[in-house]
């Protein structure tokens, strides 16, 4: 079972390996991070990191048992009490479960680890699959997304209200 963890310094090569295993996977569904990305990939990688260090984001991975990158989950812009949450899972464990799994774990973190009551995603409305996993981990649609949200498409808001740690 893979499990889900902050990403840390030595997981950079392994990323990297699931960023361009699965980029025309993700290009069908997403905008593709284009080439740019892949060529600063060590100083964007760095920035994560400093974003992390500094409580601005927590980008965690889904690491399989052979310790490859099967899936990224992360929370952004963390203020107030929220985040927006993004994700993505390698083709090779699509339609299994996994990223529904996932995502309904960071949501547990999200309130323990990181005390947020409140989380927030968009999704395209093409993208079937990412809509069905947000509902099936307790989210609810709130509205439209505006297209500059989700890099010119059409698409939805959602948000999962989570339960406080005491």
């Amino acid at each position: 079972m893979p499990e889900l963890r902050l990403l840390r310094t030595g997981d950079a090569e392994a990323v990297l390996a699931f960023e361009l295993a699965n980029r025309g996977y993700f290009a069908a569904t997403v905008p593709d991070r284009g080439d740019d990305y892949f060529a600063r990939f060590s100083t964007r990688y760095d920035a994560l990191l400093a974003e992390q260090d500094a409580g601005i984001c927590a980008f965690y991975l889904l690491v399989a048992d052979d310790g490859s990158v099967v899936g990224r989950f992360n929370l952004y812009d963390l203020r107030n009490g929220a985040a927006d949450l993004g994700y993505r899972v390698a083709r090779n464990v699509a339609g299994r479960g996994v990223a529904t799994s996932a995502t309904q774990e960071l949501c547990r973190l999200a309130a323990t680890h990181h005390r947020l009551r409140l989380l927030r995603a968009a999704t395209s409305s093409a993208n079937i699959a990412s809509r069905r996993v947000l509902v099936k981990a307790g989210f609810v649609p709130v509205g439209p997304a505006d297209p500059s949200d989700l890099d010119g498409e059409p698409g939805t808001w959602f948000r999962r209200e989570l339960t406080p740690v005491r």
